[in-house]
């Protein structure tokens, strides 16, 4: 069974920065392309970034763009999201996920991902 466990959140001043890592399991991570998405509290869970499987191609949604840095390292089967320049919106539950039909821009919903982490909070204090 695919396993995704998100680590890294916390509470952060506004325009400081995390680093989320998200370690997975029980698949072939190297044959599988992920994605970060996140759910701030009365909201939808939104797409945040996302990654082929080798790393060479990435998207961020519009208000990530510039902040955010999406990566992978196959070798320890981790994805990462770098987060610089945090804003107080950008406070929500962040989740891993991994795409079951690989990235692009028309496959980048919740709906195209198969397998979810358990999510880790982030807090951005104004």
């Amino acid at each position: 069974q695919v396993q995704l466990v998100e680590s890294g959140g916390g509470l952060v001043q506004a325009g400081g920065s995390l680093r989320l890592s998200c370690a997975a399991s029980e698949f072939i991570f190297s044959d599988t392309a992920m994605g970060w998405f996140r759910r701030a509290p009365g909201k939808e869970r939104e797409f945040v970034s996302a990654i082929s499987r080798n790393g060479d191609s990435a998207y961020y949604s519009d208000s990530v763009k510039g902040r955010f840095t999406i990566s992978r390292d196959n070798a320890k089967n981790t994805v990462y999201l770098q987060m610089n320049s945090l804003k107080p919106e950008d406070t929500a539950v962040y989740y891993c996920a991994t795409s079951s039909w690989g990235i692009g821009p028309t496959r980048l919903s919740p709906r195209f991902f198969g397998s979810w982490g358990q999510g880790t909070q982030v807090t951005v204090s104004s």
